[in-house]
């Protein structure tokens, strides 16, 4: 009570509140008041399912994001990597046909280095 004291007044609606659920659980029949857990533990169990299959998807989409995304960097890496060989060979009067065999870019791409 010496809480109550020291609260707000609005602060008191919340408490009794609670209270009021508490106190008409309590006087539920035996039966009802087996309902009543039997409901709260479904409505438990629900929340439990949805929380780990929101999850399970967040996993799900991060790994699928993780790996598309790191395919897209070995393909972007690969592809600047052949282009600096490519600048190096051109550098060293390598013939752009040449350069372009082993490399694997076209001839334009590597006429425009």
């Amino acid at each position: 009570m010496e809480a109550l004291d020291r609260m707000p007044f609005k602060a008191y609606k919340p408490i009794f509140e609670k209270l009021e659920k508490i106190v008409d659980i309590s006087a539920l029949s035996k039966e009802d008041r087996m309902r009543y857990d039997r409901s709260i533990r479904n409505y438990r169990d629900t929340l439990a399912t949805l929380s780990f299959a929101e999850q399970k998807g967040l996993n799900r989409g991060l790994e699928k994001g993780l790996s598309k995304g790191r395919k897209e960097g070995l393909t972007k890496g690969r592809k600047e990597e052949k282009i600096e060989i490519a600048r190096n060979m051109k550098a060293k009067g390598s013939s752009i046909d040449f350069i372009a065999e082993v490399t694997g870019l076209s001839e334009k791409e590597v006429e425009k280095l």
